[in-house]
């Protein structure tokens, strides 16, 4: 039984810690992730397997056309899959969906919370959209200008940057499903998962640093060429981007918008350099 003293002394109350409106209430918080940090369901492991797994899972897909060309008698397997970009990008896209699912799974949350809530109404991740475009379009022609003059005029490879050919199937599988499924994988991957997983670790400088080098590092391995000055002319020409991509998530903290962008960007991409 309790004693008086115990049942008149007033309630303890427990202030709540200032949270930003983007955080409160989100499973992919800095706080909620701090939290996680603390009773062990978060560690080093993720983030740094996810992070890293993109560009290693590039060459493996690559490598597997690389076979396939090779049973079929070409004499230059690995470049005869360097176009197919567009196809095996599907696979590792595939790879890194099994990881995220398995890791957010250990922390007891969906991959769905990785992008945040969506907020369309008065038309605002559009407005948002246009923004970052505007912005991107902005960095990487700067990104490319400024290669240029420290490397000279870009050399392009067949295949890689322009005059990509594919089967017709190929071709209406890159124009489709490659990238309704390749832009928000990506920005899971970097944005949605690994950032903020390793700025709850280690701050905000070291994810921003750790981040934005494996993100800008995969595009020149988009396919994998080995020719040292397109792969160092292709790693310098995206560092702005991505970048700024990074800073707008830790602002936003969610990916709508970065996923409608990403998804205007990647289109521009297969535009610019598939035969149609």
């Amino acid at each position: 039984m309790p004693t008086i003293a115990e049942t008149s002394q007033p309630p303890q109350v427990t202030t709540p810690v200032p949270q930003s409106q983007s955080e409160r209430g989100s499973a992919n918080s800095l706080t909620q992730l701090r939290l996680r940090v603390a009773d062990g369901r978060l560690s080093w492991l993720g983030p740094l397997v996810v992070v890293t797994s993109r560009t290693a899972l590039i060459l493996v897909a690559q490598g597997i056309f690389a076979i396939v060309f090779l049973l079929r008698g070409s004499t230059h397997p690995w470049l005869a899959a360097a176009p197919w970009w567009t196809v095996y990008g599907t696979l590792v896209d595939l790879g890194c969906l099994a990881l995220l699912w398995r890791f957010t799974r250990k922390e007891g949350i969906r991959m769905r919370d990785l992008i945040g809530p969506i907020r369309m109404r008065y038309g605002r991740d559009v407005l948002l959209t246009i923004g970052i475009l505007a912005v991107m379009f902005v960095l990487f022609w700067f990104g490319g200008w400024i290669t240029t003059r420290l490397l000279g005029p870009y050399q392009t490879f067949a295949g890689l940057t322009d005059a990509r050919v594919l089967p017709f199937w190929a071709t209406i599988y890159s124009f489709s499903l490659f990238w309704m499924i390749w832009s928000p994988t990506e920005e899971m991957t970097y944005n949605g998962y690994a950032l903020p997983r390793l700025q709850a670790l280690g701050g905000t400088r070291l994810s921003l640093i750790v981040v934005t080098f494996w993100w800008t590092i995969q595009h020149p391995f988009l396919p994998f060429i080995l020719d040292w000055r397109n792969f160092v002319f292709r790693f310098l020409a995206f560092v702005p981007g991505i970048v700024a991509l990074c800073l707008i998530y830790l602002r936003l903290r969610r990916l709508g918008p970065l996923i409608l962008a990403h998804w205007t960007m990647d289109i521009v991409a297969i535009l610019m350099t598939l035969k149609h």
